[in-house]
């Protein structure tokens, strides 16, 4: 298997294919530790809620792609709720009420999806986009999990323009080297918090309906994604873009390959990366803020 070409060209880009559902999942967690500073665990239950928010539009509309775009969207409206009701009155709380609080809100949610969906695994067989295998390097591989990837891709270059070459970006920096001195140029501080927030909803949201096709939705998934997303942000560093990205890639790959090779061992191999990240960097790889 260790000589076979084509058994790490499969992995390679299994890795990547994780990496980037972690990316999507992991950038908008990052930027709401970073900017907002709020400890938000519910993270993964906007995941769950796309993908069976997705399902529900694909199974109606017999749509997938409609399925991409309005996941995303509904997502965001219960991010903004949940925000509005309850993260804004709890930002100056405390990171211990903050994290006990979205523990609680997990598991609101699971039953709230379990009410509505079932307890079924949920998944779309029919109109997927993508279908079949495409040749790679001599190796057959699924070619709507190439588009993952390329998803993954397309976001990190889109947020990388607008979070390093536009006015948003430059206000959202601000915001976060010193908010009170952004406040007092004009900068709508807390809009512009809130703003990104809605964002990193919309892409939790997004980073489910696109996993949809591939795997299968089910309540508690977003609870089993959790632990690799907080990882993901650690190791990345907290508020950082590239730290996402870079982070999103060290955790895919050494999860992947972990379970390819010495499945037994794989979440071991994982939280010792994370232990030597923060023995080496504290503050993770890229950190924006400490």
């Amino acid at each position: 298997m260790l000589t076979d070409g084509g058994f790490w060209i499969v992995q390679i880009l299994n890795s990547l294919q994780l990496s980037m559902l972690l990316f999507l999942l992991s950038v908008g967690l990052t930027v709401i530790f970073g900017l907002l500073n709020f400890v938000n665990l519910a993270h993964g239950s906007l995941y769950m809620l796309g993908a069976m928010i997705g399902y529900s539009i694909a199974t109606a509309t017999g749509s997938v792609w409609l399925s991409f775009f309005g996941a995303p969207v509904a997502v965001m409206i219960i991010g903004a709720v949940l925000y509005k009701l309850l993260i804004e009155r709890m930002r100056t709380a405390g990171p211990m009420n903050q994290v006990l609080v979205t523990f609680g809100l997990i598991f609101v949610l699971m039953d709230i999806a379990r009410y509505i969906w079932g307890t079924d695994q949920l998944g779309v067989t029919g109109n997927i986009p993508f279908y079949g295998t495409i040749e790679v390097f001599g190796q057959f591989y699924p070619s709507y999990r190439l588009f993952i990837i390329a998803v993954g891709l397309i976001t990190y270059a889109v947020l990388y323009v607008l979070l390093e070459r536009t006015r948003l970006g430059s206000e959202v920096r601000a915001g976060v080297d010193d908010g009170e001195t952004a406040s007092c140029m004009g900068i709508n501080v807390e809009a512009t918090f809130f703003g990104v927030f809605l964002l990193g909803c919309a892409l939790a949201g997004l980073a489910g309906a696109i996993a949809l096709p591939a795997f299968s939705a089910t309540p508690d998934m977003g609870v089993g994604i959790l632990v690799p997303t907080l990882v993901v942000v650690v190791v990345g560093g907290l508020g950082s873009l590239k730290g996402a990205i870079v982070g999103s890639l060290l955790i895919g790959t050494t999860l992947t390959f972990g379970t390819a090779l010495i499945p037994n061992f794989a979440g071991i191999i994982m939280y010792a990366l994370l232990v030597a990240v923060l023995l080496l960097k504290p503050e993770g790889l890229y950190p924006v803020r400490a």
